[in-house]
């Protein structure tokens, strides 16, 4: 089966892993791509059987690339990659439209897999984080970050690294009013009284 593989992630080392990972399966081509704008790009060119994205990107995040492929092309099929072990980005990485989600420190036969079952059309998360997301009723709502949607939490990310709403409203392809609005709406989720707090609470979450 050649499958053509698009891996938009900013650390070399995740792309030559995925090289060496896919080494033995006949017909795989691989394209590489380091932020949201140049993945965007590749994506619309090579049309790509399936994306694996970071969410973790500079500038703006695999949410936000997720959300730009699938404006473009609705079937696309997107596989999501963290750092972060916490469910909540599972869930919200589902919700954006991803048909798969993988964890950096999970087990490598994972993303295999996930490629696998993401390339025949249907969808994948590791039994792990599949069970957290599905059981973690309570401890989702002790989590503040899962009031948030993937959109909110992309925009506190951008906070967090020190934008402005001007510069957001920018890098999302918005308008200063609904990143002001968005921003406001967190801060009243949150019970959160400043901007300086936002910022201060998505530095504490990791999102930073």
């Amino acid at each position: 089966m050649s499958m053509r593989i698009l891996i938009v992630d900013d650390h070399p080392i995740v792309a030559s892993g995925c090289r060496a990972l896919l080494a033995g399966t006949p017909d795989v081509t691989i394209l590489e791509t380091a932020d949201a704008e140049s993945g965007e790009k590749a994506f619309v060119a090579e049309r790509p059987d399936v994306c694996i994205v970071d969410i973790n990107l500079p500038g703006v995040s695999g949410f936000e690339l997720a959300r730009r492929i699938l404006a473009r092309d609705g079937t696309a099929r997107i596989i999501m990659f963290s750092m972060n072990d916490d469910p909540i980005f599972a869930a919200r990485a589902i919700e954006a439209g991803a048909k798969g989600y993988v964890s950096k420190s999970g087990d490598p036969a994972d993303l295999v897999e996930a490629i696998r079952k993401v390339g025949e059309g249907g969808v994948f998360l590791p039994p792990a984080i599949a069970q957290s997301v599905a059981f973690a009723g309570p401890g989702f709502a002790e989590n503040r970050l899962a009031k948030l949607t993937a959109r909110e939490i992309e925009i506190l990310r951008l906070l967090g690294a020190g934008k402005s709403l001007t510069e957001i409203a920018w890098l999302v392809h918005s308008s200063y009013k609904t990143i002001a609005n968005t921003s406001s709406g967190m801060r009243q989720k949150l019970g959160l009284r400043s901007s300086s707090e936002l910022v201060r609470f998505a530095i504490e979450s990791r999102l930073v």
